[in-house]
């Protein structure tokens, strides 16, 4: 039986869209531009240029211990339980519930799959439903002189679809660059966690430190005081004078206003740690912290260079976002080539309501079309070569972020042996003082020496004292930035409250 036209037509129309598919999935494996390959670990054998000892030095005290480097280890993921503080534990699971930064790093995640989400849906057909129905009056003297109005209604119903075929990849290379753009918020997530955590040990230590300053400076006022009275009596005896009194009150003063700055400091510290956790300053007592509540790490992981580049969150989050830069020119390229698009619908249109979904009333449309930009004063060609330019700048960001981290690990390397070597010079040096005082004190007691010379010794006790306290906290903050410095073990972290590293699909 002879086929109808519209049925010709169809056939035809069926045949054209079936090899403009063929077309478009034949060309589908072409996406222009660069295809991404991260950059290369960099080539050095070691952060130092001389090779760092395998072990520190030691001092016989609390935090005096010796600690070992071991290249290669592994980083456990809550790192801080090294320090064997159930106080330090509590506080930094605390803030990683309740500070505020960690919630906004999580929403913007949530953001960044969600903007990818949507892109992704550039792969399928876009479907829009319409139905409309219209009344109007049509004038008779538009059709024929003396042709008499009238009323007439329209009911139209149709299903269209439209779909831009990606044949040179600039849908491909936008989701590639979305889904780079989430894994780097996912890293800067991981930095966030890494920050607050290091934050909060450090500051944990810095306040603990600063206290024992602070009950050190009290004992030192404590015994020149009583100091004080002693000199007080014996002006009154006659065997001191009055500038020998002076010279005391003067000595005492000198001590005590040293702790109005130390009670900034701990202020400041308490002040700090209550944001981290969550609080405001006024809310709550600080945390109850002594260095004698702390461990030293005995044993430090030190990861080898090349798994550095893997490890650290904040270079993981700028070669994300290089990969970013390199699918933008990807979709600057795609821009400037032609694009096929095909559209159609299928309804029915009718003068009456009843007979809108009959046969007769059936309409439909297909259309393909490519469009090719020819000249739009030089935009697209701009906007590639900032694509280009943006990618450079991404690159040399993405280098010096690596040559810092290398540079941060060198640092903490070298302090934590110099640590040691300070601790135990201030050690002796405390010793020393001590040893020294006590004898210029029962010189001075028994008339031997000057007062002169016995200030001298107490102003030296005094400072070596608080040298000491400080050369200790050094060695728990040094071991906190190792940690830091390598990446803080965030792939192995699985405790709950935290998010560790997702699949971005």
């Amino acid at each position: 039986m002879k086929q109808s036209l519209p049925q010709k037509v169809r056939s035809n129309c069926a045949l054209r869209l079936r090899w403009a598919i063929v077309l478009a999935l034949a060309a589908s494996g072409c996406a222009v531009g660069p295809s991404f390959k991260a950059p290369a670990p960099p080539s050095v054998a070691g952060y130092t240029p001389d090779p760092q000892p395998q072990v520190t030095e030691s001092t016989p005290v609390a935090g005096g211990e010796t600690q070992n480097f071991r290249p290669g280890g592994d980083i456990p993921g809550q790192w801080w339980t090294a320090f064997g503080s159930e106080q330090l534990d509590a506080l930094i699971q605390t803030a990683m519930k309740n500070y505020p930064d960690i919630a906004a790093q999580q929403a913007a995640l949530r953001a960044a799959r969600a903007n990818l989400r949507s892109q992704q849906g550039a792969y399928f057909p876009q479907f829009q439903g319409v139905a409309e129905a219209q009344r109007e009056k049509i004038s008779g003297a538009s059709i024929a002189p003396g042709f008499p109005g009238f009323i007439s209604n329209v009911f139209v119903a149709n299903v269209s679809v439209s779909y831009v075929f990606d044949l040179f990849g600039a849908e491909r290379r936008a989701v590639e660059g979305l889904r780079a753009q989430a894994l780097s918020q996912n890293f800067q997530l991981e930095a966030s966690y890494l920050t607050l955590t290091s934050n909060v040990a450090s500051t944990a230590v810095q306040l603990a430190s600063v206290r024992e300053q602070i009950a050190v400076t009290k004992e030192i006022i404590a015994l020149q005081e009583r100091q004080l009275d002693v000199i007080q009596r014996q002006f009154k005896s006659g065997t001191r004078t009055r500038a020998d009194v002076l010279q005391q009150q003067s000595n005492l003063a000198q001590v005590r206003v040293t702790l109005p700055a130390l009670a900034q400091q701990q202020a400041l510290a308490e002040h700090l740690l209550a944001v981290l956790t969550g609080r405001f300053p006024n809310e709550g007592a600080a945390a109850d912290v002594k260095l004698a509540d702390f461990t030293l790490p005995l044993d430090l992981p030190v990861s080898l260079p090349s798994a550095l580049v893997a490890q650290r969150p904040d270079i993981q989050a700028q070669e994300a976002l290089l990969h970013a830069a390199s699918a933008a020119i990807g979709v600057a390229t795609a821009n400037m080539l032609p694009q096929l698009t095909l559209t159609g619908s299928r309804g029915g249109e009718t003068l009456q309501f009843s007979t809108l979904f009959k046969p007769n009333s059936a309409v439909w449309n297909l259309t393909a079309g490519i469009t090719q930009p020819i000249f739009e004063g030089g935009t697209l060609l701009a906007k590639r070569r900032a694509a280009l330019a943006t990618y450079d700048q991404v690159g040399a960001q993405y280098k010096l972020v690596v040559m810092n981290a290398f540079q941060n690990v060198a640092d903490t390397l070298t302090a934590l042996s110099n640590d040691a070597v300070a601790l135990n010079a201030e050690n002796d040096a405390v010793a020393a003082a001590q040893a020294g005082l006590d004898l210029l004190q029962r010189q001075y007691d028994a008339g031997a020496v000057n007062y002169v010379s016995l200030l001298a010794a107490q102003q030296a006790y005094q400072q070596t004292r608080i040298a000491f306290v400080r050369a200790v906290a050094s060695r728990y903050l040094d071991s906190i930035s190792l940690f830091q410095a390598l990446g803080g073990g965030w792939w192995n972290r699985n405790d709950a409250g935290t998010l560790r590293r997702a699949s971005i699909h």
